[in-house]
């Protein structure tokens, strides 16, 4: 992992903090929709852009060229985060087309000299030519059809990753073009969460209320604390910790390359959502729990736990008992908060990580390193 790399990452700690922010505004199902298509455009472009800074040198002064010109692009794409279902979509969706067609323009001249390096350069950037319509027809409706435009047209740019670009008279991008290296690659995805979990330290740090009981702020405050400080733990032990070497002993690492990008938005996704969470309890934290609310609080660890199941099923090939034990626990929860203080609702998810995170401990309590049995 380089410096610029970090530096590059920057962008993506004000993209997530205005992301959990605008979802609370206007909460409904409409404004959390919304909020999804801005995360799963904004973590695209820092998940190819990773990508890249994996297949070629990021110490090639062209490649640092690439990165800082992405990071600009992607800094004007938060900027429009707040009006980018309003005035300010043209910029959202142009900057995000611009980012991905700019890449490529960039890339094929550059590895003119390596036809195999070449024609995947041509063979993603015709997927992100295509998928350009929705995003650009999207910026000049409005409402439900800018939704659904940029819906499609994220899912052309997931779809066309998972399998592979193919292209008539191209084909699809080989296997050994989708080399990774696994120190890398795992840092910077490990790297990506850790930026999420910033977002939630942001909001406690600079949401938190004194107007309010000091029981009231107290319990939201700890409730807050340390289901971030969860999150993090269950992330880490053990697959977490981990995937480097799931990644460099696989039979086929690229498999990893196939699926991390989601799971690993899934879980960025509950972090953001629990972000979001953080701040209307911290703002609100007595009162009864409005369904919206309790949906935000308690769905925020739940997306979260749905994307470490999928991840612990990359790096051991199997589910932990306790991830849909939490999910049924979160659901189980839901209808009594309801009748309760927000405070309560946000205790109930933090004991609901705890307990998680206890029978991790217990299965690994006394026995020997357990080693990464990526599925076949």
């Amino acid at each position: 992992m380089t410096l610029l790399e970090l530096f590059f990452d920057l962008v993506y700690v004000v993209a997530l903090a205005l992301i959990s922010r605008g979802m609370v505004v206007d909460l409904d199902w409409h404004s959390a929709a919304e909020a999804l298509v801005l995360l799963a455009a904004i973590w695209w472009t820092w998940a190819i852009t990773t990508l890249v800074t994996d297949m070629y040198d990021p110490e090639r002064p062209e490649i640092k060229l690439l990165i800082t010109a992405v990071m600009f692009g992607a800094l004007l794409m938060t900027t429009a985060i707040p009006e980018a279902f309003g005035a300010r979509g043209l910029i959202f969706a142009g900057t995000y087309v611009a980012i991905h067609l700019g890449r490529g323009l960039f890339l094929m001249p550059t590895v003119r000299h390596d036809p195999q390096t070449r024609r995947r350069a041509a063979r993603i950037f015709i997927w992100f030519a295509v998928s350009a319509v929705p995003w650009i027809g999207g910026a000049f409706v409005s409402g439900d059809g800018r939704l659904a435009l940029w819906v499609l047209a994220l899912s052309i740019d997931y779809l066309g990753f998972r399998v592979a670009y193919p292209v008539p008279g191209l084909g699809a991008v080989p296997d050994e073009a989708r080399s990774v290296t696994a120190e890398h690659l795992s840092e910077r995805y490990q790297q990506f969460f850790i930026i999420a979990l910033g977002d939630a330290i942001l909001t406690i740090g600079t949401m938190f209320s004194l107007d309010h009981s000091e029981t009231e702020n107290v319990a939201a405050f700890t409730a807050a604390f340390y289901t971030t400080l969860l999150l993090w733990r269950i992330y880490v032990h053990k697959s977490g910790e981990l995937l480097p070497l799931a990644i460099a002993t696989s039979r086929q690492p690229s498999r990893f390359l196939h699926t991390a990008p989601y799971t690993h938005l899934l879980m960025v996704a509950g972090v953001v959502t629990t972000a979001a969470g953080f701040e209307l309890l911290l703002h609100h934290p007595g009162g009864r729990t409005p369904p919206a609310w309790a949906a935000v609080i308690l769905g925020g660890p739940a997306l979260f736990l749905v994307g470490r199941a999928l991840f612990e099923y990359e790096v051991f090939s199997r589910v932990s008992l306790s991830r849909p034990g939490g999910l049924l626990a979160l659901l189980t929860a839901a209808p009594a908060v309801l009748f309760l203080p927000p405070w309560t609702a946000a205790l109930a998810a933090m004991l609901v990580l705890a307990g998680v995170a206890i029978a991790d401990a217990r299965r690994s309590w006394g026995r020997p390193p357990e080693e990464p049995v990526p599925p076949h």
